[in-house]
């Protein structure tokens, strides 16, 4: 899954036999952290509940084996081309291009690896682009309703983010929270 979640792929083929769990397990998880990566299980399963499961869970097609090549390679060619149609989630603001779904950050085209908790904070003020965000509203964000917080959590995030990406990134509106700076605007 970690590995799923840190790069992008035009398409995912899952069995749903794994050796170490199960492809329909895996599958939950993902379009539960809210994935719309293409999956296409391939699977020796082929009972029709396991068919209706895995559709269920979000699979865009499911194939039995033995199967064609020709035709894995047509159903691989139509769900890349539905997914095609869908519009990029990237965020642009500025220099700064954020891929949400990829979790990548570029400035300038230049990569740039962030925290996951760093890039929430990111993700929350480039969606938010001209508004002071609060600290209330980054640590729901970023932790929702269940988890303590330290009372500084979020300034050491941005500290970390100012010092990856410059000190007048993120400007600090005193007692409120966090605004993206001018030089982004």
């Amino acid at each position: 899954l970690s590995a799923l979640k840190a790069e992008h792929f035009d398409l995912i083929i899952l069995d749903i036999g794994l050796p170490d769990g199960s492809g329909l397990e895996l599958l939950k998880l993902l379009r539960g952290e809210g994935s719309s990566q293409a999956v296409l299980i391939l699977t020796a399963r082929d009972a029709i509940e396991d068919r209706i499961q895995g559709l269920d869970l979000g699979a865009d097609d499911y194939l039995t084996k033995p199967f064609d090549l020709q035709e894995l390679a047509a159903r691989v060619r139509a769900i890349t081309r539905r997914h095609q149609g869908r519009g990029s989630n990237a965020v642009i603001v500025g220099d700064l291009h954020l891929d949400p779904e990829g979790h990548t950050l570029s400035r300038n085209g230049e990569s740039i690896a962030l925290s996951r908790r760093e890039f929430g904070i990111l993700q929350a003020l480039m969606e938010s682009s001209g508004k002071v965000l609060t600290h209330e509203m980054l640590e729901q964000k970023l932790y929702g309703w269940g988890d303590e917080l330290d009372s500084n959590a979020i300034q050491v995030h941005v500290h970390h983010l100012r010092k990856k990406l410059g000190p007048d990134l993120i400007r600090t509106i005193r007692g409120v929270g966090y605004t993206l700076g001018a030089s982004t605007q």
